[in-house]
């Protein structure tokens, strides 16, 4: 897909400047009556996207207060990060980021007017090992991180800062502690839940032998994002949410200390970053009015069953394969492809998410769907054939950025800030072609009317910030250089 090398690390346009009708309104002159009508409960009103809003409102006040967090769903897990990077950080830091399938390694250097460099490195993670034994995924990320710091001919002598990003939920209890609560996007190594992650890393790193590193931070992707933005916006200060629309889906922001009741750090600093793990909205039936019965079978057929329903609704990892069912489902009524269906479309996960984009990004014609259908071994479809399928890909993409509107909306009414940056990262929000302006267009209608707002793509992802955070965290050892957030 198409990357936007562009708009990496800069703001995008303010609703004002967007022209909403520019290739962007749904073309459905083709698209079939009955079609129309199937796909109906994908239709989110403002209505029911209000009602989620409130509820959103309601689960995170809960995830907040001391009586009432341990039976909230949205578990609001303090951060402990309390500080921004304000421009004096100086040094190298390694980073290390893991949220899926792939994770990165990367060595950044702050120095004097700005200086700022970065190399990085891509490792998978093999299947086998995703669900596999917890000391096989520990020792191999142990393992790639040894060969970066080889690559680079980084000083063993002296200690290098490591900042961890983990972007599964954790329940941190300090800035270099924290337990899972339970595996997401398709992991599912043993002997990890409930352990401290930082502690399990650092027990690989240490039978690695020769690594020589100091762990001083762990964080999610979220916040690691809203530190990477916030490094970018350092002089306006007002970042205040980080946002991930990727193979994941959940948002941090920043809350008051003495809202966050669980919150057992420096007191004397007014703010401290929450991670919300939203994806588990909706997880005590909340969402039951909205789900669709594609929406039940994706959670029935996944690794966690009854577990992150709203990451579910949304993500990168299910968003294909729910247009995938619906395709499968309608053609199975012969109402699509005369109720012909290749192997390759009834096969589970087959139709992935970057397809939905791919097909989306059709302008005047469809050559880009009958690509995607060919490789899907549905041949010679007619234009009605690729219209409807255009449209259920709509349906659920417009779903997808609707929900996530109604989350941000609740933090953004929240927080009450009058202007604030969303730092946002994840492939379906980097590479959807409408995902940013639905966003926009439906948070823009359903925040408080004086709340102004602009969406900024995270430069670089979540690793770029885990180094920030590991930055800062060695910064505030001086203690005439810190720097708090500037919200009320």
């Amino acid at each position: 897909m198409r990357t936007k090398p562009e708009m990496m690390g800069q703001l995008r346009p303010a609703f004002s400047e967007l022209n909403l009708s520019e290739g962007f309104e749904f073309d459905t002159e083709m698209v079939t009556n009955e079609i129309k009508e199937d796909c109906k409960p994908l239709l989110l009103s403002n209505e029911q996207l209000t009602t989620l809003m409130n509820d959103m409102d309601v689960a995170i006040r809960n995830g907040l207060a001391k009586d009432t967090n341990p039976s909230s769903i949205v578990k609001c897990y303090v951060t402990y990060v309390q500080d921004l990077p304000n421009g004096t950080e100086r040094g190298k830091f390694l980073a290390l980021d893991l949220g899926g399938t792939n994770f990165r390694v990367l060595l950044i250097e702050l120095g004097e007017n700005n200086y700022f460099h970065m190399d990085s490195e891509i490792f998978k993670v093999p299947a086998h090992i995703q669900t596999g034994k917890g000391t096989e995924l520990f020792d191999h990320i142990a393992k790639c991180l040894a060969e970066f710091i080889k690559k680079h001919n980084l000083d063993s002598k002296k200690a290098l800062p490591l900042g961890f990003t983990f972007s599964f939920p954790l329940r941190q209890v300090g800035l270099t502690k924290g337990y899972l609560n339970s595996w997401t996007k398709g992991f599912n190594c043993s002997g990890v839940v409930d352990e401290d992650v930082v502690r399990l890393l650092k027990e690989a790193i240490k039978r690695r032998k020769g690594l020589n590193l100091r762990l001083t931070a762990v964080l999610n992707d979220a916040t690691g994002t809203l530190m990477s933005c916030a490094h970018k916006t350092r002089f306006s200060n007002n970042c205040f949410v980080g946002l991930i629309v990727g193979t994941g889906c959940n948002a941090c922001y920043v809350e008051k200390v003495e809202n966050a009741e669980l919150f057992d750090g420096d007191k004397t600093k007014p703010h401290v970053i929450v991670n919300t793990e939203w994806g588990a909205f909706g997880d005590d039936g909340k969402l039951d009015a909205v789900r669709t019965k594609y929406d039940r079978q994706i959670d029935e057929d996944s690794l966690n069953p009854g577990q992150q329903r709203f990451e579910k609704m949304i993500s990168g990892m299910y968003m294909g394969e729910i247009v995938r069912l619906a395709i499968v489902d309608l053609a199975n009524q012969n109402k699509l492809f005369e109720g012909r269906l290749s192997e390759q479309m009834k096969t589970k996960g087959a139709f992935g998410t970057s397809y939905v984009s791919d097909i989306e990004s059709d302008k005047a014609n469809y050559k880009e769907t009958l690509k995607v259908l060919a490789e899907m071994g549905i041949n010679d479809p007619s234009l009605v054939d690729c219209a409807n399928v255009r449209y259920i890909c709509e349906c659920v993409s417009r779903r997808s950025a609707h929900l996530v509107s109604a989350g941000l909306a609740a933090l953004l009414n929240k927080m009450d800030e009058k202007s604030v940056t969303i730092g946002v990262d994840g492939s379906v929000y980097r590479f959807h072609p409408y995902f940013h302006k639905l966003m926009v267009e439906k948070t823009k209608q359903l925040t408080k009317s004086d709340i102004k707002f602009d969406l900024m793509l995270s430069e670089d992802g979540s690793g770029r910030g885990a180094a920030l955070v590991a930055a800062v965290a060695v910064r505030d050892e001086l203690p005439s250089m810190t720097n708090g957030f500037s919200a009320k």
